[in-house]
C-alpha cells in the first residue's frame, strides 16, 4: 500500500498567498471606513436638520421639506449595501485564495469580516431609527 505522501512545502507560494490575503484584508477595511463615512454623513445630516427644525422660530421661517431625512436615509442606505457587497466580494476573494492547489495555508478569522458585519447592523439600525423618528 501506499500511503499519501505529504505535500511538499512552496514557501514563495504560501507567502504569496498571506500577501493576497493581507491585500484582501486592506481592501475590506478601506470600504469599511468609506461605508462608515458614508452612515455618518447621512446620519449627520438628518440629525443636524431635525435640530435646526426643533426650534420654533426657526420652523416658522424654514419650509420643513422632506429632502434632508431623504439624502440622509439615502447615504446612510448606500453605506449599508456598499458595505454588503465589500463583505460578499471579501468572503469570495477568501474562498478564491484557499482553492488553489494544495497549499498548507491556513485561513484565520478576518477580523475586516467582523467590522464589516457590525457596521451593516449599525447601518440598518441607522436606518430604522430615522424612519421610526420621521413618524
Amino acid at each position: 500500500m501506499q500511503e499519501n505522501p505529504t505535500p511538499k512545502i512552496n514557501p514563495q507560494a504560501e507567502l504569496a498567498k498571506e500577501r493576497n490575503r493581507a491585500a484582501a484584508e486592506r481592501t475590506l477595511m478601506a470600504w469599511i471606513r468609506t461605508c462608515l463615512s458614508l452612515i455618518s454623513f447621512g446620519f449627520g445630516i438628518d440629525s443636524i436638520v431635525s435640530a435646526i427644525l426643533s426650534f420654533q422660530d426657526v420652523a416658522q421661517r424654514v419650509n420643513p421639506v422632506r429632502f434632508s431625512r431623504t439624502l440622509g436615509l439615502a447615504f446612510i442606505a448606500l453605506g449599508t449595501y456598499a458595505m454588503i457587497t465589500a463583505l460578499i466580494e471579501h468572503k469570495q476573494e477568501l474562498q478564491h485564495i484557499q482553492s488553489h492547489g494544495d497549499y498548507i495555508y491556513k485561513p484565520r478569522r478576518s477580523l475586516g469580516l467582523t467590522v464589516g458585519t457590525g457596521l451593516v447592523v449599525i447601518g440598518v439600525v441607522a436606518f430604522v431609527s430615522i424612519i421610526v423618528r420621521s413618524f
